[in-house]
């Protein structure tokens, strides 16, 4: 399965995009303030260049592990539902546990994807139930097949 971030609109302290599956607009992103980076830079540079907590990942395409319990969210009641697995998009250079998860202000991001809807600035509302159906309806089908899933962020 092939999942898509394509970041539209940059503003100095968040990053807003739309999100595809399988070439289809699925819902809006927020995530961190895009600094510019790539996943083919050096490691030493994108971590020179990251703000811990106030960076969106490099772009580029990462596989997402669907089957990791998350210790930090694995007891929020959308985290619950699936076992405590969250997505998990995986080897981000310079990053460590970048997650799609249900998020509203870019307090929130850490680096991570929030899915949702971008009706008011800065934010995405309905960000939980975008997440269902994002795992409802793609992505724990595709973890039933064994399917790999993976992102391209762009």
């Amino acid at each position: 399965m092939e999942l898509k971030v394509k970041r539209k609109w940059f503003k100095p302290t968040y990053t807003i995009g739309w999100f595809l599956v399988e070439g289809v607009r699925f819902s809006d992103t927020l995530e961190d303030k895009d600094r510019g980076l790539t996943q083919d830079m050096p490691e030493w540079e994108i971590i020179k260049k990251k703000c811990y907590g106030y960076t969106a990942i490099p772009k580029g395409r990462y596989l997402v592990d669907l089957d990791t319990v998350s210790p930090k969210f694995k007891n929020r009641s959308w985290a619950a539902k699936y076992g405590g697995r969250v997505p998990w998009i995986k080897d981000v250079p310079g990053f460590n546990r970048i997650l799609i998860h249900p998020l509203t202000t870019p307090n929130e991001t850490d680096g991570c994807i929030g899915v949702g809807e971008n009706r008011v600035k800065g934010k995405i509302l309905n960000s939980q139930r975008a997440y269902f159906d994002l795992m409802d309806f793609y992505l724990e089908p595709a973890r039933n097949r064994k399917e790999k899933v993976w992102i391209t962020i762009e």
